[in-house]
C-alpha cells in the first residue's frame, strides 16, 4: 500500500498515533462536526480510538483517511481520503470521498484540491471503477466541492437522522 501522496499544496500520509492531539483539535471543534452526525470529541483518548480504528481500515482495506499536511511547513491541516463501507444508502463495496479541515484552513480550496487527489488516486492506482461521497444536505460548502470534482447527485437518503445526498462518479478510464 502507498503511504504518502502528495499535490500542489498538500502532503498526505497514513494518521499516526502521534497526530492525536491535531485530530482532536479537528473532532473537538463543534463546527468541524456541525454535519457529520457525531457530537464533538470531549477527549483525547475519543481521538486515539479512532486513529486506531483508521489505521485498521488500512490494514483491511488498503486504504483510509490520511493526515493532510502542508507542504511548505507541514503543519496538519486536517484529513483526507478514502474509506471502504461495505453497505450504506442500497449499495454494496463503496469508496467513500471524504475531508475534514481545521476550520482556519477553510475557504482555501484545500478540499477540493484533496477531493481531486483522491479521485486521481482511486481511479489510476486503486483502479476503482465507482467513487461516492455523502454529504448532509445542508453542508453546502461541501456540496460545491462533490459538484467541482465531478460527483454527480443520485439521491437523498437518512443516515443518523439527517438528511444526506448520495454523490458519485464512475472511472473515466473504464469501459
Amino acid at each position: 500500500m502507498k503511504t504518502s501522496i502528495e499535490s500542489q499544496r498538500l502532503l498526505f500520509r497514513e494518521l499516526l498515533p502521534s497526530d492525536a492531539e491535531a485530530m482532536f483539535e479537528l473532532d473537538a471543534d463543534p463546527e468541524v462536526v456541525k454535519y457529520v452526525g457525531v457530537p464533538p470529541l470531549t477527549h483525547i483518548d475519543q481521538t486515539r480510538n479512532v486513529i486506531e480504528m483508521i489505521r485498521k481500515q488500512y490494514q483491511e482495506h488498503g486504504i483510509g483517511r490520511w493526515a493532510v499536511l502542508l507542504k511548505e511547513t507541514g503543519e496538519f491541516i486536517g484529513w483526507a481520503g478514502l474509506k471502504y463501507i461495505a453497505e450504506l444508502n442500497d449499495r454494496k463495496d463503496n469508496y467513500d470521498l471524504g475531508y475534514r479541515f481545521l476550520t482556519r484552513h477553510w475557504g482555501k480550496g484545500y478540499g477540493t484540491e484533496s477531493a481531486k487527489t483522491f479521485l486521481d488516486f482511486g481511479f489510476n492506482e486503486m483502479k476503482l471503477d465507482r467513487i461516492s461521497a455523502y454529504v448532509d444536505m445542508e453542508n453546502t460548502a461541501s456540496v460545491k466541492v462533490l459538484e467541482k470534482c465531478g460527483l454527480q447527485f443520485t439521491n437523498t437518503f437518512m443516515d443518523e437522522g439527517d438528511l444526506c445526498g448520495w454523490y458519485e462518479i464512475y472511472n473515466p478510464n473504464s469501459k
